[in-house]
């Protein structure tokens, strides 16, 4: 598995446009995904290492974000047939296995992926009400052991957000596999 960082995507930028679907069939449009506090935007798949480890965070922030007003999305960009365990059908497994309490969603055009400029999975956007980016960056600083997590980025910056407070603090970039770019 090839290791990479997201990059730098300025704060402020305005949310990518997007149309997707679950694996069920249901749609989510982007203007209609904000929640009245914002939007948290994953790209995350099923059998990359680090996404695998920080899922059960991910669930958990989402039902935080949830809380808050700030609605939640997970995208899959990882739709290639060399990546079965990323199938459609195994995300819907996965929705049901680990209880995802947000849309899990198919960039099987992988245009939605490079709209934002996602690299890695996971690569993690929070945007306001206005669908500004506030936060680009790491969930927290340990994504091997959760046990040893010192520092709770995101978590911090959806606190922040959804209590109208900036975001202050260096944003760190999350690490993962590359997205399993297609030809």
């Amino acid at each position: 598995m090839a290791r990479l960082e997201s990059v730098d995507v300025p704060l402020g930028t305005k949310m990518p446009k997007f149309i997707l679907r679950d694996p069920d069939g249901v749609i989510q449009v982007s203007d209609y995904a904000i929640g009245n506090k914002g939007l948290l935007v994953v790209f995350t798949c099923n059998h990359c290492p680090y996404a695998k480890a920080v899922w059960p965070r991910m669930i958990r922030l989402g039902r935080y974000a949830l809380e808050r007003k700030i609605n939640v999305l997970a995208i899959n960009p990882n739709i290639n047939p060399k990546y079965p365990d990323d199938a459609p059908d195994e995300m819907g497994k996965k929705i049901k296995e680990w209880g995802i309490p947000f849309p899990y969603l198919i960039d099987d055009t992988q245009k939605v992926a490079r709209a934002f400029d996602a690299q890695c999975t996971p690569d993690i956007y929070l945007f306001d009400a206005e669908q500004k980016l506030m936060y680009h960056g790491r969930i927290d600083d340990n994504w091997q052991e959760e046990s040893k997590v010192t520092k709770e980025e995101l978590k911090d910056a959806i606190t922040n957000l959804a209590e109208g407070k900036p975001i202050t603090g260096k944003q760190i970039p999350s690490m993962g596999c590359s997205i399993k770019w297609r030809e």
